[in-house]
């Protein structure tokens, strides 16, 4: 939606710049229309990293932790049967 309001934004500002024939005011128009269009799609790339890396650091953490329980539940394992086998 953002996206949607920033290029209905600069089609309009380019718009009312084309209905006068100052190029100095065209000009700057499109270029701050550009600029705004880079700095959106700069932000979205950097958050769409961002937020993959955390998907994939928060994947690594849940692997590490299940091998913990495995451990855990190999050891637990052994001492029961360490326990049975006296009992």
């Amino acid at each position: 939606m953002k996206k949607v309001t920033i290029v209905t934004v600069a089609v309009l500002a380019l718009g009312l710049a084309a209905c006068n024939k100052n190029n100095v005011d065209n000009n700057a128009a499109n270029e701050t229309a550009v600029e705004n269009n880079a700095d959106y799609d700069v932000n979205a790339a950097a958050g769409d990293a961002s937020n993959s890396a955390d998907a994939a650091l928060n994947a690594a953490s849940n692997d590490i932790n299940s091998a913990g329980n495995a451990l855990d539940n190999a050891g637990d394992a052994v001492a029961n049967a360490a326990d049975n086998t006296t009992h």
